[in-house]
């Protein structure tokens, strides 16, 4: 017998496991925890996610990334001013939300925390951080040809640059809770773009 069917949904499940990963991290979030933000029961979670937490956990990573990606490329995509735009996504780190600093970033923090436990894990975290690379090195290359930055960087080393920036900030600002100064770092790493 294949079980009974799925009755909640699945992508909203994850959604609400997502936050638990991201309050508690995945070594201290329980399993009952993570049902009931999900509203699902053990029968139904084993149903959906054989591999258990390891596998909700990396769903969760997926799902989340697969969010922002969307977002944050549709920015660009809409953007007047490509470069601007990644600069002010940037600089909107600076001022976030208590609890986001206290959290980090959920991608950067499950490549921290859990590369060297969890191949699959490190496998995921790095093919979004690679993706996340990719889109900001198509915008630099794009914006040096058409003269909308003066540098001659090489456009992957540029797109390294803020990929690591990225990752550095969320960490950051986890020690550092003045706006400013967290806005002179990012302005401070941004000057490649100009």
């Amino acid at each position: 017998m294949a079980g009974r069917p799925k009755i909640f949904n699945e992508n909203q499940a994850i959604e609400k496991a997502t936050e638990v990963f991201r309050n508690k991290g995945y070594d201290t979030a329980s399993a009952d925890e993570l049902l009931t933000a999900m509203g699902i029961g053990k029968g139904s979670f084993y149903l959906a996610f054989k591999g258990g937490k390891q596998e909700l956990y990396v769903k969760s990573i997926e799902q989340f990334s697969e969010s922002f990606y969307k977002q944050l490329s549709e920015g660009i995509e809409n953007a007047e001013n490509e470069i601007e735009y990644i600069k002010q996504v940037f600089l909107s780190q600076a001022h976030s939300p208590d609890c986001e600093k206290e959290r980090g970033c959920f991608l950067g923090n499950s490549l921290v925390q859990l590369s060297e436990k969890d191949m699959q894990i490190k496998k995921t975290s790095v093919k979004i951080l690679k993706q996340l690379h990719h889109l900001f090195a198509k915008v630099i290359e794009k914006a040096q040809k058409n003269n909308q930055i003066n540098t001659g960087e090489n456009p992957e080393i540029l797109a390294w640059h803020l990929t690591n920036l990225w990752n550095g900030i969320h960490i950051t600002r986890r020690m550092e809770n003045s706006s400013e100064i967290l806005k002179s770092i990012i302005e401070l790493n941004l000057k490649v773009l100009d």
